[in-house]
This record gives structure tokens, C-alpha cells and sequence, in this order.
């Protein structure tokens, strides 16, 4: 077996997370999508994570449970810098920010008060880095995601690093050098593995660092993403909006949200984006967290969307 992919057995160091306002871990755990869609996941109050550090020199797992009073406590293996880790692991569960605006939101817009309400403490979860939302993008397109995601796993078990947590062995995507060194393998043809070596190349060079594309406007940022080959408008927003950690970027990408929108508001139709943006006023500065929460919510109330 590849070093890389030996299950890391160094002693964990922890980190306690202070957390600003509502948050529930177990709604995290519980989010469920992209990579995570389908996969049966015991919550047993711990949320385990498996990823590449924002630096794509490093693999870590973090083993995460919350206190009573809302804090987190993160035991991390394999990390190099353990303040890079406590910034990405802060991203990743949008807990790297005050969250008094985005309960003033609700408190301004009923109807985000009242799904806030229904889903107590959700934040948006955040696809680890750019890197691991780009390759995401290029696994799925034309799958089922379920699909996508046992073959990412696949492609991680046998690629990636191994952590033990807590019982659980979870797998770190690959590096990018290691991504480039993938000439085939089962489920992906050679187009997509050429993409995902664009992929590896993009990241390496620096085009996927999350803060740069964060401090962009979103145009610019999803217009320099479009520049990675196969990677159309819709992703290049999931990458921006799902992995950056912006906050207040408008999902109007998002094929779900005008029919959501229309359920939750009482409208008559489903509403255009310039209706869209009004509605959205009153969510700044989180008008991305609020996409993602009717995201979510018209989900799990099963709400048609076409």
C-alpha cells in the first residue's frame, strides 16, 4: 500500500472552537450533499472529516463533537499547521464569522425567521477546498450523484490517506500531485481523468486558492473558474458559492431556488431573478447562508422544483 494511503496513527492534537451563535453539529453532520449524498452517516454526536489542506501539501482528519454550551472541540490528525487547520475546519462549517447578522436576517424576512426556526442551528456545510469542489464537479457531471460520490470514495480509498476516527476510517481526496499521476481508473474515461488533471494543474498554480476567489466579486471569480476546461457556469457557481466560505453572493444559479422561493413566499409564480434579488435584500449580508437554508429546506419538505 501507498505511504499516502496508510491510516494515519499519530496521537491527535485538539483544538477547542469557540462558535458564535447558533450552531448545531448535528445538523451539520446531517447536511448531505455532493460528496456526501446517499451515504449512510451514524452521527453518534461526532462528525468526522477527511481533506486536503488548503496548501494541497497535506492530508488531515479531524474528529469534531460539541459542548453543551454550542463551543466545538476538533482532535486532528497528520495536520503540519495546526492554525491552517482550525481556519479550513471554521470554513468548511461556516462558523468563521459573527452570526449576529444572520439571525438580524431572520428577524428582518419572516419567512427566513421562520425556516431558520425549523432548522435550528443549520449553517451551510462547505465542500472542503475549491480543489476538492472543482474535481467534485468533474465526477458528477451527467451521474447520479450518489453514483459520483461512491466513485469519489473509490477514487479516495484507493488514493488518498486513511484516517482512523473514533472507529470510523475516513479517506482524504488525493493531492493534486497525486491526481496527476492517475492515467486511468475504473469509472472514469480518459476525458474526465484529463479534466481532472486540469483540475490538479488549476489548483497548483494557485487558481483555486479559497481566499483569492472569496476577496473576488463573484462575476469575476466564476468567470475565471469557467477557464478550467469542463467546468460550465453552474459549477463554476457551486465552487464559488459552496467552497470560498463568501456569505453574501446571490445563488441565482441555483435551478431549485425560484420554485422554493414561490412555496415559501406564497407567490403566484416562480420568481425572476430581478424578483429574486428584492426578496433578497433583507438576507445581507447572508444572502448566500439564506439560498442555501430554502435550498435545504424545500429538500427535506420534498417541494417539486420543475
Amino acid at each position: 500500500m501507498d505511504i499516502d494511503a496508510a491510516t494515519d496513527s499519530a496521537d491527535p492534537e485538539q483544538l477547542r472552537m469557540v462558535v458564535d451563535g447558533p450552531f448545531s453539529l448535528t445538523a451539520a453532520a446531517a447536511f448531505g450533499f455532493g460528496p456526501s449524498t446517499g451515504r449512510p452517516y451514524p452521527f453518534d454526536d461526532l462528525m468526522r472529516l477527511a481533506f486536503v489542506t488548503d496548501d494541497l501539501q497535506h492530508q488531515v482528519g479531524v474528529l469534531l463533537s460539541q459542548e453543551s454550551g454550542g463551543d466545538l472541540i476538533a482532535e486532528v490528525s497528520g495536520a503540519d499547521d495546526i492554525a491552517a487547520v482550525d481556519h479550513q475546519v471554521r470554513r468548511i462549517l461556516s462558523v468563521d464569522r459573527p452570526a449576529e447578522g444572520w439571525v438580524a436576517a431572520g428577524h428582518r424576512d419572516p419567512v427566513l425567521g421562520g425556516v431558520q426556526a425549523a432548522h435550528p442551528g443549520l449553517r451551510p456545510v462547505l465542500f472542503h477546498s475549491p480543489y476538492e469542489a472543482a474535481t467534485w464537479a468533474m465526477i458528477s457531471q451527467r451521474r447520479h450523484r450518489s453514483q459520483a460520490a461512491s466513485l469519489r470514495r473509490r477514487l479516495s480509498a484507493e488514493t488518498g490517506r486513511a484516517f482512523e476516527l473514533a472507529g470510523v476510517t475516513e479517506h482524504a481526496f488525493p493531492l493534486p500531485e497525486r491526481l496527476l499521476d492517475l492515467r486511468e481508473f475504473p469509472g472514469l474515461e480518459p476525458q474526465r481523468i484529463e479534466r481532472l488533471h486540469g483540475v490538479a494543474r488549476a489548483a497548483l498554480a494557485g487558481q483555486l486558492d479559497p481566499g483569492r476567489l472569496a476577496a473576488l466579486e463573484a462575476d469575476e471569480a466564476i468567470a475565471e473558474l469557467r477557464r478550467i476546461p469542463g467546468l460550465g457556469p453552474v459549477y463554476a457557481g457551486l465552487v464559488e458559492l459552496r467552497s470560498t466560505g463568501v456569505s453574501d453572493a446571490l445563488t441565482l444559479a441555483e435551478p431549485r431556488l425560484p420554485s422554493y422561493l414561490k412555496h415559501y413566499y406564497g407567490l403566484p409564480e416562480a420568481p425572476d431573478a430581478e424578483t429574486i434579488r428584492r426578496l433578497a435584500e433583507p438576507w445581507r449580508p447572508f444572502r448566500t447562508w439564506a439560498g442555501v437554508l430554502f435550498r435545504v429546506a424545500g429538500d427535506r419538505d420534498g417541494l417539486p422544483w420543475q
